[in-house]
């Protein structure tokens, strides 16, 4: 396989990467993803890969293969370990992260919730509650803003806006456990409502911000007519949930009355989104797709056509709104395929870049191997082992990176 891609990539491409808190620091006590682990519920974190100590020579690593951008969260659970009292040490660990990225040649992305909150936000109802977003989540929001924002190079405010209601309402494993549909429903609405509220605000200092909405076509196997309804109800919680937001300033949810904020059409620079994976629907529900494909340690279906399918999807949705492939990367031990896998994906961004969709940037998922939540230390995606020792699938980035 030749990792030299026949492309020309634009001038100013983002070549990056991306993690969060907890996945490379560990869950602090102050979170409630360490109660969640303490509890039994998920493998404990520790220490994460131990980028809180190795961060620079971590970014020196990736400033050698060219990928200049890295995405990071700034843990609000170790900032504001209780309501209203910040931790002076940890904004000022978070304060030589960004200016050590800085001097060695790395761009900076900041996101503010990754999945994880702190537990008194928690017990104060998180992001169910509607009025915490202007109570506390604005206030978070505006310290953020004045404490970080001359140091960062761009913001993505919330990490996979719609796939954290359902992981955390409907069941799949994330605090606080809760299994209910309405429940579920007025998380997506509010987290949507959160992170558009947040991008206007970050905007205001002059820097990209970008959303990060984790994207899957959604493919019919069957004809039946539960199929497509079902097809229909998941595009509408998953995609349109956040597009008919940022485009029309509504949220149109089935079933619900519609939200509207036209105030918060617009709020974001690019529309970013990670792919892992295509989905199917059978027999009225969700399967894997291909069905006959194979399978990465998550068990998605490993079928890097699908990021053609969402960069055009999004496209004909937004054809004048910029694009940015905020995550794209696979868990597996095979590292050959994750060249493959890399190749594939980077072949279908220039090909698509080619098509004239305005593709930004790329930033792989993830630059060191990390704990991946209800999986802790056994899913591999990084470019870099946790022994930082590069894998030979980094030179697939390096070479497009270094070289457009």
């Amino acid at each position: 396989m030749s990792s030299k891609l026949p492309h020309q990539w634009p001038d100013g491409f983002l070549w990056g990467t991306g993690a969060s808190s907890i996945q490379t620091e560990g869950a602090p006590l102050s979170s409630d993803w360490w109660r969640w682990e303490r509890n039994g519920n998920a493998p404990l974190s520790g220490t994460g890969n131990g980028f809180a100590t190795h961060y620079k020579s971590d970014f020196a690593a990736l400033q050698q293969l060219g990928l200049t951008h890295h995405r990071l969260s700034i843990e609000w659970a170790r900032i504001e370990p209780e309501r209203g009292k910040y931790d002076l040490r940890a904004v000022e660990h978070y304060k030589s992260m960004l200016t050590a990225a800085r001097d060695i040649g790395i761009s900076p992305w900041v996101c503010l919730h990754h999945f994880s909150l702190p537990q008194w936000f928690a017990d104060e109802g998180g992001f169910l509650n509607r009025d915490n977003l202007h109570r506390y989540w604005s206030r978070h929001v505006e310290f953020m803003a004045q404490t970080f924002g001359d140091l960062v190079y761009g913001w993505k405010p919330v990490n996979e806006t719609n796939y954290y209601p359902m992981a955390a309402y409907k069941g799949r494993g994330w605090p606080p456990g809760i299994d209910d549909f309405e429940t579920w429903m007025t998380a997506v609405e509010n987290m949507q409502i959160a992170s558009a509220e947040a991008a206007i605000r970050l905007k205001q200092i002059g820097k990209p911000v970008s959303s990060v909405f984790g994207l899957s076509t959604v493919e019919l196997v069957d004809t039946l007519p539960s199929s497509k309804t079902f097809q229909d109800f998941v595009y509408a919680v998953n995609w349109d949930s956040g597009l008919d937001l940022f485009r029309d300033g509504e949220i149109r949810l089935p079933g619900r009355e519609p939200v509207y904020r036209p105030d918060l059409a617009g709020s974001f620079d690019i529309i970013g989104f990670s792919y892992y994976c295509a989905l199917g629907v059978k027999d009225g529900q969700l399967v894997r797709f291909p069905e006959n494909a194979p399978m990465s340690q998550l068990e998605y279906s490993i079928w890097p056509d699908g990021l053609s399918l969402v960069l055009e999807r999004l496209h004909n949705e937004l054809p004048t709104t910029p694009l940015l492939i905020a995550e794209y990367g696979i868990g597996t031990e095979d590292d050959e395929q994750r060249a493959q896998y890399l190749a594939d994906g980077l072949r279908i961004t220039a090909d698509a870049i080619g098509r004239g969709i305005d593709v930004k940037g790329f930033f792989h998922w993830t630059s060191v191997d990390n704990y991946e939540w209800l999986h802790g230390y056994d899913v591999k995606f990084g470019i870099i082992d946790d022994e930082r020792r590069v894998r030979p699938s980094a030179a697939v980035l390096a070479n497009e990176a270094i070289n457009s």
